[in-house]
Parts: structure tokens; sequence; C-alpha cells
């Protein structure tokens, strides 16, 4: 467990937040925010944290951290109740009669649902964040409230036991810092970051922390050494105010990210110090930019204009990075007072100094992509899509890839071209047949890098729409949506044949066999989920991609399992030709050593296609021997939830023999993009390996794609690994699996 941090202050109270609104250059209704406060105390009377302390230590944190930030009255009493409707008796309506519409809206949309029935925490999360985004798109105040709310949590998160420290750390680096740092507010998502690596990796965080506290002394001499340089430099130019000029030390995550996952030693960090030059004009900014080139030696591939070309989130800054006398490389970093509120509390810097933004279009503007986001999930009809959203199209690394007219374009790392045309308009993403980028033709799956300039080339034929195959490349939710949603639209009835080859195959692979009238009640709780009124309807969510088939189908077996559980067992031990085992070949009987039985056929359950190096259990079949399964074979862990005595009898412990190289059949499936000479290209791999293939077929998809199937002889898991590594570096290759035989 990670040790409490003493540097973040716990002891808040009510006359602390009352002296820093008193001190601070804005109005607030000090008796309203008081009366949330009394409010607040009340209900969480008895309640108490998991450090000990009374609850209202926590709302009176996040009210406290909301005033930081700039925000309104409204703002810090939602903030200071944002828990009293989940967890105490009090109500919306309470709050409503007391504190007004806007007071009760922010408190509701930051509350969690927790009444709703979900499938599993995964979702649950979802649909929590599906509802906040809902919220903020109507008013951006819920999610910095939630911000500053999981923020403070994460301040005292050494509290909480060590699972629980892990995935809120996790959940707080793929959701919440993704989701600030588009906001803008740099301060909160860095310390979310620092924070979540505690937990994530306290090690490597313990290891940058030592080496930053090592060099604290030298490294801050450095930094005011350069401060005076420059403010010296300063005094022979003339500015319409002085400028700030101010130091700073690069966040241990960015750090980690350098060094740990890029693999660069903590020297090659050009970045990790920086100073920061704050001036009046954007014409002040370039002057600025100049001098400093003048004075130290700029290293020229660390140059970056975020004044001309800003980021998705509004930040505007020159950077440049540049060596001094000492030889050391630092960042410069140069920017107008206002380009600096935004670059420290992002959109809530409109609260700070203007009270909201002034202008509904700006607002808007700024928050397009949030309509993006909930527009992604809508068409997928999954919650779930809403996080997968945030973790690709809100990452913070980005690119910025250039228009044939100039005009940049904003997007996640990895996109590729067929995303750049989906950014700048559906229909010329629906119509995209081929790309140019700085002048060269490049495949669709062509990956962007920054700098780069890229010329969509279009068809004319108004009947043209994306391919299925597109799902495979694209990086963006934005562009997922739009080529799920013209599927939707426009190929319903195909959508339906191939959503139903796609759920009998899965059904098939998973050993499912529902007779057609009762699919519908072993699918009711995902045609809830999805809004599915038919079978047909299911069939097409399928086929146009808003339903994924490998997200639900462990479930679904579960399920199928409880439903039919006694007719699957009756059916394996008494029918030789059942499906869920095979016979396992002469020369594979002695792979397998079964304690105090002997001359026993043993047979392999298809149903998980157990190989050498798997985990396995046995169950004693009546009459045909012993079937082997993985332990994680959903049959397997069925019959422990039933905790039936009879049942887990027929269970027992077997392992692999070390004898001998003994081969055992298994399947294995490749899914790739359909092109010439693809067959060849795997069967030559398989060749090249010398596993001898038993059977093999191919066949095309109506999405663009085929898939090759195989049974193959395999040794062990090990050499099927191998394998497989070497079938997903073959062009155009998507996914590569074991398959039932």
């Amino acid at each position: 467990m990670v040790a409490t941090d003493e540097r973040y202050n716990d002891d808040y109270t009510i006359d602390m937040l009352i002296q820093k609104i008193l001190t601070s250059d804005k109005q607030y209704d000090l008796s309203k925010i008081v009366t949330a406060y009394k409010l607040a105390e009340k209900a969480h009377e008895g309640q108490f944290r998991s450090s000990g302390q009374p609850y209202i230590i926590h709302p009176l944190a996040v009210s406290f951290i909301v005033l930081e930030l700039g925000m309104d009255t409204d703002t810090i009493c939602a903030a200071m109740l944002h828990d009293v409707v989940e967890d105490t008796a009090t109500t919306l309506n309470d709050i409503k009669n007391r504190f007004g519409q806007d007071v009760a809206m922010l408190v509701d949309g930051v509350t969690k649902l927790t009444k709703m029935s979900m499938f599993d925490k995964e979702q649950q999360q979802a649909e929590n964040v599906r509802k906040i985004f809902l919220a903020m798109s109507q008013d951006i105040r819920v999610m910095i409230i939630k911000l500053c709310d999981r923020l403070h949590n994460m301040r005292t998160l050494c509290y909480r036991p060590e699972r629980k420290q892990r995935n809120k750390a996790l959940e707080t680096m793929n959701i919440y810092a993704p989701i600030a740092h588009r906001l803008g507010i740099k301060s909160v998502k860095e310390e979310l970051e620092d924070l979540s690596l505690r937990y994530l990796d306290p090690y490597a965080y313990a290891e940058i922390e030592q080496i930053l506290e090592f060099k604290k002394e030298s490294r801050e001499e450095f930094i005011q050494s350069i401060k005076d340089k420059i403010a010296e430099r300063f005094r022979n130019e003339t500015f319409e105010r002085e400028p700030v000029i101010e130091g700073r030390v690069k966040s241990i995550y960015s750090i980690y990210k350098k060094v740990f996952i890029n693999k660069r030693s903590i020297d090659e960090i050009y970045d990790k110090y920086a100073v920061r030059i704050i001036v009046s004009t954007k014409a002040e900014c370039y002057n600025v930019f100049g001098i400093i080139h003048d004075m130290f030696t700029p290293i020229p591939t660390r140059i970056k204009d975020y004044i001309s070309s800003p980021k998705a989130n509004g930040y505007q800054s020159i950077h440049t990075t540049v060596i001094g006398k000492e030889g050391i490389p630092f960042e410069v970093q140069i920017r107008t007072f206002e380009m600096h509120e935004t670059a420290e509390y992002g959109i809530a810097a409109h609260w700070k100094y203007k009270e909201g933004i002034k202008g509904k279009d700006k607002m808007e503007q700024r928050l397009s992509w949030v309509r993006q986001i909930i527009e992604a999930q809508q068409a997928s009809d999954d919650a779930e899509e809403i996080v997968r959203a945030i973790k690709t199209d809100l990452a913070p690394e980005e690119i910025v890839v250039m228009t044939p007219k100039g005009k940049p374009i904003t997007l996640p790392v990895d996109s590729t071209v067929i995303d750049f045309a989906y950014k700048i308009h559906t229909e010329i993403g629906h119509s995209t047949i081929g790309a140019k980028v700085d002048g060269k033709i490049v495949p669709l799956d062509y990956k962007l890098s920054t700098g780069e300039i890229c010329h969509i080339i279009t068809s004319k034929d108004p009947k043209k729409g994306p391919n299925r195959a597109w799902l495979g490349i694209v990086k963006t939710n934005e562009a997922k949506s739009k080529i799920k949603l013209w599927f939707k639209r426009e190929c319903r009835e195909e959508n339906i044949i191939q959503g139903r080859l796609e759920l009998e195959r899965e059904f098939k692979r998973y050993r499912i066999n529902v007779p057609e009238e009762e699919r519908a009640q072993l699918l009711a709780d995902d045609f809830k989920r999805h809004n599915c009124n038919s079978m047909e309807d299911f069939y097409a969510a399928i086929g146009y991609g808003g339903i994924t088939l490998s997200r639900i189908m462990p479930r679904l077996k579960d399920k199928y399992l409880k439903m039919y559980g006694n007719d699957i067992n009756d059916t394996n031990d008494t029918n030789d030709s059942a499906p869920s085992v095979i016979p396992a070949s002469p020369e594979s009987r002695s792979a397998v050593i079964l304690d105090d039985i002997d001359s026993c056929v043993v047979k392999y359950a298809q149903c998980c296609n157990p190989l050498p190096g798997d985990d396995i259990v046995g169950f004693i079949t009546r009459g045909y021997g012993i079937s082997v399964h993985t332990r994680k074979c959903s049959n397997y862990r069925a019959a422990l939830e039933r905790n039936n005595p009879e049942e887990l009898e027929r269970w027992c412990e077997i392992k692999w023999s070390s004898k001998g190289n003994s081969s055992i059949q298994t399947s294995i499936e490749v899914t790739a993009i359909d092109r010439v000479g693809l067959v060849c290209d795997i069967s030559s791999i398989l060749a090249e390996a010398r596993i001898p293939i038993v059977h093999s077929s191919s066949r095309n998809l109506r999405n663009g794609n085929a898939v090759f199937e195989a049974t193959i002889k395999i040794v062990s898991t090990e050499q099927l690994k191998n394998l497989f590594e070497k079938l997903r570096r073959v062009k155009d290759v998507i996914s590569v699996d074991r398959a039932s035989s």
C-alpha cells in the first residue's frame, strides 16, 4: 500500500473555505455556500471516510479545489452537495427548493447510477460516464466538479485497499486524465496522472521522484540562472507590461512515458527543465522567440508553434528547445497572459475571469468533442463505446495534419487517412477512394504524422459508401461511428443477413445450441441494452457493427450454461459424437498423466481446446473416458459456480506428461483484408514452422475481409504463441485466434 502523502492537506474546514472566498477577487454569495455546507454536514453526520475522518471533509475539499479553479457560486454549492443525493436521504427536490434549478441539475449530473441493473462493473462504469457526458453537454460544470471529486479521492487513495487503489488509478488514467487534458485543465490533468502512476507503477514513480529530488538543488539553481539571464536581456527591450518569467520541471508521469515507455535515458529528455515567458500580445510572443534564439542555440527539430496551430483543447504557446553555455538543453514556452490562463485552467478560466463563456457559439465550438463522443456511442448502441472513445480520441498524444489549403486538423496518434477524411466531413469520408500525402499516393491504412499535407481523393459516384473493412483500419471513434451509422441506415437487409451469419458462427464456436424460437429469451438482456425489439434488429445491429459479439459471447455462454446446463452434461455423457470433446490421437495419449487411472480413453474438449502448457482439469464422462478442459473453460467455471457435489466429484486432477513431443490437434482462425496471395503467405508461415496441416479452408466475408481456418498439429502453447506472432506480421492480417476444431 502506498503511504500517505504529507504534501496534501486533508484538514479542510469551512473557515478555510470562507477565508479563501473573502480574499478572492471575485464576488460570491457566501451565505448560499455556507447554507450548502450546513446541509451537507447534517446529511453526512455519522458517516466516515476510509481514513477515519468525518465524511464532510471530502465535500469541503472538493469545494476548495473548485474554488481554486475560479468557478462560480452554484458550482461550489453543487460540489459541497455532490454526494448527498447518492449517499443520504436528501433528494434532488430538496436541493432544488433550497438552492435552485442550476445547483440541482449539477448535483444530478454528478450523481452515479447506483440503482441501475448492470451486467458487470465495466458496463456500470460506462453508464456512469455516459450520464456525466450527457449532463456536461448541457453544462460543462458537471465534469469540472467530477474532476475535482476524483482529484481529492486520488489524493487520499492511500487509505483504500490495494486492489481498489489499482482499479481507481487505472480508471483515472484512462478516463479522467484525458478529459482534463481535453478541457485544458493542465494542473488537474498532470496531478491525476502523477497520482495514478504512484499506484500503477510505484517502483518507477519512486525512482523518478528520487532522481528529481537528488538533483533538486542543482536543478533549481540552473533554472534560476536561466531566468536571470533572460530578465537581464529583457531590460533592453520594450514591452506593453513587464513579462513574467517562470521555471518548471516536467511532471513525473511525463518523464515516465519517455524513460520507461519510449525507452529513453533521462538525460535524453530535452524538456525536463523548462522556462515559461508570459507577455501581453502575440507580436511580443514572436519577438521573444527571436530573442531566445539569439541568446541560446536552438534545436531546429524541437520548435512547435501552437499559437498559429492551437491544440484541440485550445492550448496556445510557442515551444522551443535550446542549449545554453552549460550544454544542458531546456525548453522555453512563450505565451500571452490570456493564453496562460487557458493553459492552466482550460475551460474553467472562462468562469475564473468572465463568469462563463460569452457567446453560445464559442461554447459549442470548444465542446464539440463532447457531442462527437456521445454521437459515437449512440451510433453503436453500446454504452462502453464512450469509454473506448475517451481512451483513444482524447489521448494527450496528438498529431496535426494539414489540408491542401493549409487548414490544420488535429487527430490522435496513429490516425489514418480515413480518419482524416471523416474529420473534414462525413460525406468526404464516405466517398473516399484514395489519398495523397505530401504529393504521393498512399494506401488507406497509411498512418499520418504531424506536419504532413493530406489530400483526400473522392469518388464522383453519389452511391459510393464506406467499406466494412475500414472499421478495422480507422483509429478514431468519430470515424467508426460514422461508418457504422452509414451501414445502419443504408444496408439493413444486408446487415440482417451478415449479423445472422456472424451470430450463428459464434454460437457454433462457443458450442451454444439454442432453437431459433428460444434465442430471444437468451438474448433478452442484450435486447434491452442495445434497444432491439426483435431478432432482426439484433442481427442488423451486429451486421453494421453496433454490437461487438466478442464482448458479449463469454457472458452469453455463462447464461446458456445456467439455462441449459443439465442438458449439456447429459449430452456429453451419452453421445460419442457430441461436439464438446474430440478423441485424442493415439500418439498424443501419452501427453496426459491421469492419477491412479490406467488405460483410460482421453478426449480433448473443443469448448476450450487445451494444449500442452495450459493449466488443465479432467471431467469423467459416463462410458467415454476423460475429457480434458482448461481451468479457464467456461464449462468448468460454470460447474464450480453451481457447486453441485455430485457434479464436482466427476472433475479430477490431471497434468501434462513431460515425456516426448506428442502433438495435439487444434484449430486456428486468421482474419485478414482479402487480397491475392493471402492464403499462400499464411501457408508458407506454417510450412516454415514445420507445423502439419490436417485440414484448411478459406472464405470471403461481405465486409471485404477473408477468413482462413486450419486444423493443425501442435506440441505446446509456446509453439502456438510463436506461430501467432509470425502470422500477425503477415501483410493485411487483422487477427489470429484459436478456433473450434
